[in-house]
């Protein structure tokens, strides 16, 4: 099975959690395990060195602990790691939150000054609302990847329309126009603007799914909700309830 069809087929799979085990399987087919650890890892790289870098405040620093984190998965130290504790992204928190506490330590042991931010050690106890901030960063980057791969007019109209809420259509037309090098009229740009926030929230739905233990509609509601997310497809979530 080559990488492309292995992404495809974990693409697939409902629940992060089986991801992650397949990932850790001991007796699976080496190469799966390898691809399945590549594609975790690069999921969540973006928000793992968002939350390592607000709490060491040094760009080198949070790249090496990145780099320790992946190599602490990467051998396995999450094979015990149990959905029935709770969701996934909290256990990575907590994770991540330890690891950031042995940086500190190390720190506050060796010879020299210490800076006033390591001053202190651990992280704080209510740090949960920053590395939340930073998964939802995480879901609206992936989420506004998917729809550029899936339709580049409708990121381009959807995007130019956040920018400029006050922008007429036959504007907004010309400029993307250019921009797409290809002729886009007024009107291709209103219904690319209605299909591309239809499409933007199925897709967020999918991200945020994936992200779950369950894709059961109450449950990434409650997510949707901690995350201040729920604004962004109400609609679509009650689509997938009906």
């Amino acid at each position: 099975m080559n990488s492309v069809e292995l992404s495809q087929r974990l693409s697939r799979i409902n629940t992060l959690w089986t991801m992650v085990f397949q990932a850790h399987a001991a007796s699976g087919d080496q190469d799966e395990v390898q691809q399945a650890q590549c594609i975790l890892l690069e999921r969540y790289r973006g928000a793992i060195f968002r939350y390592l870098l607000g709490a060491v405040r040094d760009a080198e620093a949070a790249e090496e602990l990145a780099q320790e984190f992946a190599l602490r998965f990467v051998r396995g130290d999450f094979r015990r790691a149990d959905p029935k504790k709770g969701r996934f992204r909290n256990y990575l928190k907590t994770s991540l939150s330890r690891l950031v506490t042995d940086h500190h330590r190390a720190r506050q042991q060796a010879p020299g000054p210490l800076a006033p931010s390591v001053i202190g050690g651990a992280p704080a106890e209510d740090d949960e609302p920053s590395f939340a901030a930073n998964w939802r960063q995480e879901l609206l980057e992936r989420t506004w990847q998917a729809l550029a791969e899936f339709n580049p007019t409708y990121h381009a109209a959807l995007h130019l329309r956040i920018e400029d809420p006050e922008l007429p259509s036959a504007q907004m037309a010309a400029q993307l126009s250019e921009q797409l090098g290809k002729p886009i009229s007024a009107a291709l740009v209103r219904k690319s603007l209605q299909r591309a926030h239809d499409k933007f929230a199925d897709l967020l739905l999918d991200e945020v799914a994936l992200s779950l233990e369950t894709s059961s509609p109450s449950e990434m509601e409650q997510e949707l909700k901690e995350l201040d997310l729920l604004r962004f497809c109400r609609s679509a979530l009650e689509r997938r309830k009906s």
